[in-house]
């Protein structure tokens, strides 16, 4: 197939922030015999447009993540690819919405039963009472932002004074409304999940805290993803995770039933905290999440029988499945007439 790998950073005018993984997608797909190509565009929506439709792709793999600073970017992709009747290999509008607002993604599962810790969304006009019912201590969040953004230490709260301060600094610095869950404090696990109509977890991978100063906040913020001259970067680390079958089999059953919940499809990753009791809960759930070649997802592949050239052409082929896409034939070549040089 023709494949665009579809990305919002353009290697020639910003080599230093662009991924790695766009490149280990195209290689896994050009020696999985697709031909590949690179579409990565900020900004411009007519080069977006073009490079979409002139010619239109096969399939694209999308990888995008932000258009220039639109608050709901990777939405406005998805759906641009949609109007434009371009197939794409990840979640769509929907998906990438549900990511904006924890708040909707929290009922939905509640819904389906799945469970997550109690929570409240504060707008601007909110008062300490909107976490009447929470117990402490408590975490404030981002309501719609992604990649630990607006998450310290500080975010744990265990008063009312802390809270209304992180919460006012969640309105006026990250822009946005804040979510305020009871804090899990427990072991942080993710499940990798692919698939669509039979969706299957690859084992779960643990984040280690065991680096961190003994009283350091055991949570994945901003600096310990981020920042990598960062003590708390340097203390942090996912492992495949060494625990018990019962749990590592209820870990697995949540992440199915999340990812059903939010009819994420071909891929996504499951973020739980469990507990001292043993109880799984969801924190977040990542449609379409980060296929770097060392990343967790790809880790936890590889520990399901998966290197990682054979899961890109996997997601590739359960997209083309869930689509109901025909590849090209393969046309032989023209023989060559005798006497012909």
């Amino acid at each position: 197939m023709r494949i665009t790998v579809l990305t919002d950073l353009d290697k020639k005018k910003d080599p230093r922030s662009y991924d790695k993984v766009v490149d280990q997608v195209v290689e896994a797909l050009v020696a999985g015999g697709h031909e590949a190509s690179i579409l990565g565009v900020h900004r411009d929506l007519h080069a977006l447009i073009d490079g979409l439709t002139k010619p239109k792709p096969d399939l694209v793999f999308n990888l995008f993540e932000n258009f220039g600073k639109v608050r709901l970017g990777a939405v406005c992709v998805v759906g641009l690819l949609d109007l434009l009747e371009v197939p794409y290999v990840g979640g769509g509008p929907g998906e990438f919405f549900l990511q904006q607002d924890k708040g909707i993604t929290k009922k939905l599962l509640a819904f389906e039963g799945v469970p997550f810790p109690k929570f409240a969304v504060f707008t601007r006009e909110s008062n300490a009472q909107q976490a009447a019912g929470l117990r402490m201590p408590l975490i404030v969040k981002p309501l719609s932002m992604d990649a630990s953004i607006g998450i310290s230490p500080t975010s744990i709260v265990s008063n009312e004074k802390d809270l209304m301060k992180r919460v006012a600094m969640i309105h006026d610095k990250v822009k946005d409304d804040a979510l305020v869950e009871e804090f899990i404090d427990g072991r942080e696990f993710n499940v990798a999940v692919i698939g669509n109509l039979h969706p299957i977890a690859l084992p779960p991978m643990e984040i280690d805290f065991s680096g961190l100063p003994e009283r350091a906040a055991r949570i994945l913020d901003s600096r310990a993803k981020w920042d990598e001259d960062s003590v708390r970067f340097k203390g942090t680390r996912a492992v495949l995770a060494d625990i018990p079958t019962d749990l590592k089999l209820r870990l697995e059953e949540i992440a199915l039933a999340a990812f059903r919940a939010l009819h994420v499809r071909d891929y996504g990753r499951v973020d739980l905290r469990v507990d001292a009791d043993g109880n799984p809960y969801v924190i977040e759930v990542n449609a379409s999440c980060y296929l770097e070649q060392t990343s967790e997802f790809a880790t936890a592949a590889a520990a399901g029988g998966i290197p990682y050239q054979a899961l890109i052409l996997r997601l590739v082929d359960g997209a083309v499945e869930r689509l109901g896409l025909k590849p090209a034939p393969v046309v032989p070549a023209a023989p060559t007439p005798s006497g012909a040089k």
